[in-house]
């Protein structure tokens, strides 16, 4: 991934010095304030990883700043970045409204900003914005669970009960990838039983809590989502003293599916526990977003506006020999 970016950074470099336009250590000395609301999943760590080898080895001085998910708190990081004198900032935020804040903020100061992966509410500010089209890649992975639902429906014909995991709704990621539950459920509802709704607030604890208490009251459960695949874990704690973790094929599995493409999706999915996952392509997202950030500072725009999109996959069961490789989890 790391040289992915570089390669891009280089790329950016060369297109510039073509039209006269920098020297050669324009790049270099350049201070980025990276700000992000926590480190909580694979794909945050990995995608800061990124991030930060590939900005620091460019030569650029990069401030750090971890909110611990207190939107109030990185607001008050990034007037802090902008006092430092920093030429760009790059953030992760806590949610879509605290997105629109924080990027007014740089509007007003001058400084152009990048927003990572979760964008903001509304495009009532100036901000260059990476983001998977969450909506359809959940529903493309929803899509393959309810084929194999019908496969189940048919040789038993039962009305399968299904579960989703939804994420923090203040979150727009979290909200598109409930709409693409729905979207791909309902297009064949005489598989399926009501949905049954837990909420997670994107936090593990809570998750354990609400999906216990599900489970419990509906034990016929056998088609479940989860918005990120961070909460397998939780997942495979619930069902497994049930009975209910088996492997595909077997009499007792549950259909499950996930989103986000982490290394630990991918072990579940190539030893046989999980159906699928929809990947958010975090090498792209990286790299396009960092570029477009370096352009914008190396010419002279404070307020560059533009939405980039990150297609993302499923990779399944049924797919898994073509794909398996181009989820960032397995790389």
């Amino acid at each position: 991934m790391k040289k992915t970016v570089l390669f891009a950074l280089a790329i950016l470099m060369v297109s510039l010095l073509a039209v006269g336009s920098v020297s050669a250590q324009d790049l270099a000395g350049k201070k980025i304030a990276f700000g992000y609301q926590d480190l909580e999943t694979e794909f945050w760590v990995a995608g800061h990883k990124a991030i930060i080898e590939s900005l620091t080895e460019a030569g650029i001085e990069v401030l750090e700043y971890n909110a611990n998910e207190d939107a109030n708190k990185q607001l008050e990081q990034v007037r802090d970045a902008i006092a430092a004198g920093v030429d760009g900032v790059l953030i992760i935020p806590q949610d879509g409204d605290s997105a629109v804040t924080i990027a007014k903020e740089c509007n007003k100061a001058g400084v152009p900003i990048a927003i990572f992966n979760r964008p903001p509410s509304s495009e009532d500010a100036n901000n260059l914005v990476i983001v998977a089209d969450n909506k359809a890649i959940a529903e493309e992975t929803v899509d393959y669970m309810v084929s194999e639902a019908q496969k189940k429906f048919e040789a038993t014909g039962n009305k399968l009960t299904p579960l989703i995991i939804v994420g923090d709704l203040g979150d727009p990621n979290a909200v598109y990838r409930k709409e693409g539950f729905y979207a791909a459920v309902e297009k064949a509802p005489e598989l399926f039983n009501p949905v049954i709704e837990v909420d997670s607030k994107w936090d593990a604890d809570v998750t354990l809590t609400n999906l216990t208490a599900a489970v419990q009251a509906n034990p016929e459960v056998d088609f479940l989502f989860t918005s990120s695949d961070f909460l397998f874990p939780v997942i495979q704690a619930v069902l497994e003293p049930l009975g209910k973790w088996q492997k595909v094929g077997h009499e007792d599995h549950v259909i499950m599916g996930g989103l986000d493409g982490d290394k630990s999706a991918g072990i579940l999915i190539d030893e046989g526990w999980i159906d699928g996952t929809g990947v958010q392509d975090l090498y792209y997202e990286a790299d396009t977003i960092l570029a477009a950030l370096l352009d914008a500072i190396l010419a002279g725009e404070t307020e560059p506006n533009e939405w980039l999109a990150d297609p993302g996959f499923a990779l399944t069961q049924g797919n898994l020999a073509e794909r398996h490789d181009d989820m960032w989890g397995n790389k």
